[in-house]
């Protein structure tokens, strides 16, 4: 079984730049904040993807078989 701790990746002042940049030119704290945590999200599952840190299709099958009983 994998294990899936939080593996926090660093923000930087150009991930910043680039998220804000893509924003309209009003947003709000909740949309900014809601941007860079999906950043973060995706950013952590290629990191985890890249150490093989993965869970086959096959082995999620049967965990909503044993979630679902």
């Amino acid at each position: 079984m994998i294990s899936l701790q939080k593996c926090k990746t660093m923000l930087t002042k150009e991930k910043l730049n680039k998220t804000i940049n893509s924003l309209p030119d009003s947003f709000t704290i909740d949309e900014l904040i809601d941007q860079l945590i999906f950043i973060e999200k995706v950013e952590e599952g290629m990191q985890q993807s890249e150490e093989g840190k993965v869970v086959s299709n096959e082995d999620v099958k049967l965990m909503i078989d044993k979630w679902s009983k």
